[in-house]
């Protein structure tokens, strides 16, 4: 039996049936009013903030990114020779690693709704990119090794029809690999990662890029943390899609890596 999750973060008892909708986290009402406005604000957001995101990034995670992204990938068995297809690659923080991996970048796809981040990883990857989104992945069935996605399950509408389209891209065998900053368990360490992400990370890219945007969108991805649903509720999710071996790692209490496999 899995759970669901209400509106107030309470996970009361009950089944949620494989074929249930699943938003990754309720409505979020200071950033948007329904829930068919989330698309519209998502790329909206993204799009504005595309130009300094990587410099935001790099000061949040003090240059540690790159690595701990090629690390990631590489445990969840990304190597030579695979066909790669990384969901929302934004700027190209996670493309970037896997073409590093299978040492080929024609080899690499990557997808994106906002076309202002695919117009930022187009000037630093050599890639295939493409505009479209999770829940409609414009790809044949079995066309992938493997599939990534780093940092953006929290902005998708449904993840039950994401997970069902990750698995269909994917070939018999292959792997699905998905990036999240969980929130922390214990109180202190949830109000020290919130601290510095929903204050810190903001004030830093004010001072970096003089926008509200960059601010506005930093905010978001906390909010977004804060408000997602449990990780056993995005593996239950994955295994009701139809991936194998289900399984979560975690890094440094808030790291997760959630991978699973293509019977």
């Amino acid at each position: 039996m899995t759970q669901t999750i209400d509106r107030r973060g309470i996970e009361p008892s009950g089944p949620r049936l494989p074929g249930d909708k699943l938003a990754p986290h309720p409505t979020l009402g200071r950033y948007y009013d329904a829930p068919e406005q989330r698309q519209a604000f998502v790329r909206r957001i993204f799009d504005e903030s595309a130009a300094q995101y990587d410099l935001v990034e790099r000061m949040m995670a003090f240059g540690t990114g790159p690595w701990y992204r090629r690390q990631a990938l590489a445990r969840a068995g990304l190597a030579p020779g695979m066909k790669c297809l990384d969901v929302a690659v934004g700027t190209g923080l996670v493309a970037r690693e896997a073409v590093a991996l299978v040492g080929d970048p024609a080899a690499v796809i990557g997808l994106d709704p906002s076309p202002g981040m695919l117009a930022q990883a187009a000037r630093a990857l050599p890639i295939r990119l493409v505009v479209g989104r999770a829940e409609a992945l414009p790809f044949d069935h079995h066309s992938f090794d493997f599939v990534s996605m780093g940092y953006a399950l929290r902005h998708v509408s449904d993840v039950a029809v994401t997970m069902r389209e990750f698995l269909r891209v994917l070939r018999p065998g292959g792997t699905l690999c998905l990036l999240e900053i969980t929130r922390p368990h214990r109180a202190i360490a949830r109000t020290l990662v919130k601290c510095y992400m929903k204050g810190v990370v903001p004030c830093l890219s004010r001072l970096a890029t003089g926008g509200r945007t960059q601010a506005l969108l930093w905010e978001y991805y906390w909010d977004t943390i804060n408000a997602c649903v449990p990780p056993a509720v995005l593996r239950d999710a994955m295994a009701y899609a139809g991936f194998a071996d289900v399984k979560r790692n975690v890094e440094l209490g808030i790291f997760s890596e959630y991978t699973g496999r293509k019977r």
